[in-house]
C-alpha cells in the first residue's frame, strides 16, 4: 500500500525522536557510570561497637570500582548494605592504625575472596601495613589453605598488595582518579593520612582523625567535599564518665580530634563546597541529635552541611 507523505513524515519524526531520547539515555547512562559517589559506611568514632553508628569506613565508587577508605569492625557487611558487591574492591587505604580504622583490615579481603574476589587489591596505609598483612595471612593460614584445596582458589597472598606511606605524595593515580595523601595530626599516632580523590574536576577529601590541620586545609583546598571527623566537646564529661580511665582519655581527645570549632575553620579555610560531618565523638553514649552538631559547627561554616549517618550516600 501506498504511505501517505504525511504519514511518512510522521513515522520519520518519531524515529529522531526514539534515536534522540535512545542516545540522550545512553548520555546520562554514562555520566551516572562516570560520576563519583561517596557511601558512608560507618560513622561512629571510637574502637567500641555503638548501637545506632557502625565503625569508621567510607567507599567511593568511579566507574563500577569501589575505593575503600579505613576498615572499621564490620566494614564488609556495610558494603554489602549499601549494595556493593565485595568484588568491586580494588583498592583499600587506612587513614592510620588505630583498631577502629583497621581492625577488619585483613578480614575484608578474606570475606571478600570467600565471595567472588579474584583480582588484585591494592592497599595503602602508614607502616607497618606489609607486616600486619603478612601476619594476617599467617593467623588465617588454615582457612585459606582449606579453601585452595578444597574450593579451587587462587592464593589470598598473590591478590593483596600492600604499600606503605611515610610522607605527603600523590599515592596513586590511574585514567579515572588521582589519590593524594597528606599527614594530619593525631597524636601519638604517626603518621596518620588524610586522604583526596580526584576525578573529572570533582574531588572528595577524607580527613580521617586528626585535630586542626593546616596540612588538611592545604589538601582541602577548593574541594566538592570535605567528610571531617568531629567531637563534641560539651558532653563529653558525661562521656567520659563511663570509662574508667577518663582522665588520660580526655587528654587524648582533647589533643588528638577536632572541634566543631576547628571543623569550621578548616572547611571555611579550605573554601570546600559541601562539609559532612562523620567519625562522631561522642558516637553512640550520650546520643546527639543531628541539630546539635549541625548547630556547633554552623557559626563557623557558612556552606552546606551535612550530618553523616550509616550508609548515607551523596552524589558529588
Amino acid at each position: 500500500m501506498k504511505q501517505s507523505r504525511r504519514h511518512f513524515l510522521q513515522q520519520t519524526a518519531f524515529a529522531g525522536f526514539t534515536a534522540s531520547t535512545s542516545l540522550a539515555t545512553g548520555l546520562v547512562k554514562a555520566t551516572n557510570e562516570s560520576a563519583m559517589r561517596l557511601i558512608l559506611l560507618g560513622t561512629a568514632g571510637g574502637p567500641t561497637p555503638k548501637k545506632n553508628r557502625a565503625a569508621p569506613a567510607q567507599l567511593i565508587m568511579i566507574n563500577d570500582e569501589a575505593y575503600l577508605i579505613d576498615c572499621g569492625n564490620g566494614v564488609a557487611q556495610q558494603v554489602v548494605k549499601a549494595g556493593i558487591k565485595l568484588s568491586a574492591i580494588r583498592h583499600v587505604f587506612l587513614t592510620h592504625h588505630h583498631s577502629d580504622h583497621n581492625a577488619d583490615y585483613g578480614n575484608l579481603m578474606l570475606l571478600a575472596w570467600a565471595a567472588d574476589l579474584d583480582h588484585r587489591i591494592d592497599t595503602y596505609g602508614p607502616p607497618p601495613l606489609k607486616r600486619m598483612t603478612q601476619q594476617f595471612l599467617a593467623l588465617n593460614d588454615y582457612d585459606i589453605q582449606t579453601r585452595i584445596h578444597d574450593e579451587g582458589r587462587r592464593p589470598l597472598k598473590q591478590l593483596i598488595y600492600p604499600h606503605e606511606l611515610q610522607h605527603d605524595s600523590v599515592v596513586m593515580q590511574n585514567q579515572h582518579v588521582k589519590v593524594s595523601a597528606a599527614r594530619v595530626v593525631h597524636p601519638p599516632v604517626k603518621p596518620a593520612f588524610a586522604y583526596r580523590f580526584d576525578h573529572q574536576g570533582k574531588s572528595i577529601v577524607i580527613s580521617g582523625d586528626t585535630s586542626y590541620s593546616e596540612n588538611l586545609v592545604r589538601l582541602a583546598q577548593g574541594a566538592n567535599i570535605l567528610v571531617h571527623e568531629i567531637m563534641h566537646t560539651a558532653s563529653l564529661d558525661q562521656l567520659l564518665a563511663t570509662e574508667p580511665n577518663a582522665t588520660r582519655l580526655k587528654e587524648h581527645l582533647l589533643a588528638s580530634h577536632s572541634t566543631a570549632e576547628q571543623v569550621g575553620r578548616v572547611a571555611t579555610q579550605a573554601n570546600v563546597k559541601k562539609l559532612v560531618l562523620s567519625h562522631f565523638v561522642p558516637g553512640g553514649y550520650p546520643y546527639l541529635e543531628d541539630q546539635v552538631w549541625l548547630d556547633a559547627v554552623r557559626p563557623y561554616f557558612d556552606g552546606e552541611i551535612i550530618v553523616g549517618s550509616d550508609l548515607m550516600e551523596i552524589q558529588v
